[in-house]
């Protein structure tokens, strides 16, 4: 469970809200003087990691179990890929094979371990056999795309700026020095802009709904495909969704969000704020979103914004995560 303090989200989110992970030293607690305590990074070292049983007949599986510390990546080949700091995982191999347990450090350190699973009557693996064909794109049962995963944050990137309308300047978000930004009262971010937090998020697809969870403050979205929209819905903070598809991409079309959000790039908006989402799985490992924005009271014409979105394959669900806000940022930035 993620317990967030409004000091330590804000801290992390400010730095890292355009889409680069916190480092370990922004994580530290502040000293007497306010500023950030440095200290040594701990190496990274690996705990443990073993398969269970380590010799099987043919059809049988094991279950490979690894621990590490302080790792700012681990990664279990072949098969495997990205992992968690630790966990298990079921396997079942169809020769023998050794597995490679590595894991990335400070300062670009690796560690590396290595177990074999020896499956009786075959030959072991060789390299070249290790190196598996690029996993295809799943499909449900009616032929669709598979959307369904867990998937890490827009990377930072530098959009075009949209076009205001003429008198609409007081929609661009300027923010003095002292301003706490727009994470720090743990409200709803709406969208686009929670795809833009430094978590993951994730989808369930299903034939008739895809559900859209975001792990920053367990927000979520329920869209219907081939829904339509309330003739007067009434304004959220994650407006009302809607869905189809076009080919193998899926389309949400959003409206009815309330006036309390920004946008990407800091704009805020109005409650005639309309997004249409273009969502497309280009491979295994990644999705590709297209967005378009339009509000007749901000822009002088829509405009869009595209990421690619990275699948978590070392995750099978977002964490929990709980913000309380409980102290004013304001107080840090006093003379």
């Amino acid at each position: 469970m993620r317990i967030a303090r409004a000091l330590a989200v804000g801290a992390a989110l400010l730095i890292t809200a355009a889409g680069q992970q916190p480092s370990q030293q922004d994580q530290l607690p502040l000293g007497p003087s306010g500023r950030i305590q440095a200290r040594f990074a701990p190496p990274a070292r690996i705990q443990r990691f073993v398969a269970q049983p380590d010799s099987i007949q043919p059809g049988q599986s094991v279950l490979l179990i690894w621990a590490t510390e302080n790792p700012a990546g681990v990664t279990i080949e072949p098969d495997l890929g990205r992992v968690t700091t630790r966990g298990s995982r079921q396997i079942t191999p169809q020769q023998t094979t050794t597995y490679t347990l590595t894991v990335h450090g400070p300062k670009d350190t690796l560690v590396t371990r290595t177990v074999t699973v020896t499956v009786a009557g075959t030959q072991p693996r060789t390299a070249d056999a290790a190196e598996a064909a690029p996993r295809e794109v799943p499909h449900m049962a009616d032929g669709k795309p598979d959307l369904s995963g867990v998937y890490n944050f827009a990377p930072r990137v530098k959009d075009e700026p949209p076009a205001l309308k003429p008198g609409a300047e007081r929609y661009k978000v300027i923010r003095g020095p002292t301003d706490p930004g727009i994470y720090a009262d743990c409200m709803p971010t709406g969208v686009p802009l929670a795809y833009f937090v430094p978590y993951q998020w994730q989808i369930v697809q299903g034939r008739d709904k895809v559900v859209i969870l975001y792990e920053y403050l367990h927000m979520f979205r329920i869209v219907p495909i081939g829904g339509i929209h309330p003739v007067d819905p009434d304004p959220t903070w994650m407006g009302d969704s809607v869905g189809r598809w076009d080919g193998d991409t899926l389309v949400i079309d959003s409206v009815g969000f309330n006036d309390k959000t920004e946008l990407p790039g800091g704009y805020r908006h109005t409650e005639a704020l309309h997004l249409v989402e273009r969502l497309r799985r280009v491979d295994y490992g990644h999705l590709q979103w297209d967005a378009t924005i339009e509000d007749p009271n901000v822009f002088a014409r829509p405009w869009t914004l595209s990421r690619s979105f990275p699948l978590r394959t070392d995750l099978d669900k977002v964490d929990e995560f709980v913000c309380e806000n409980n102290r004013n940022y304001k107080d840090l930035f006093a003379k």
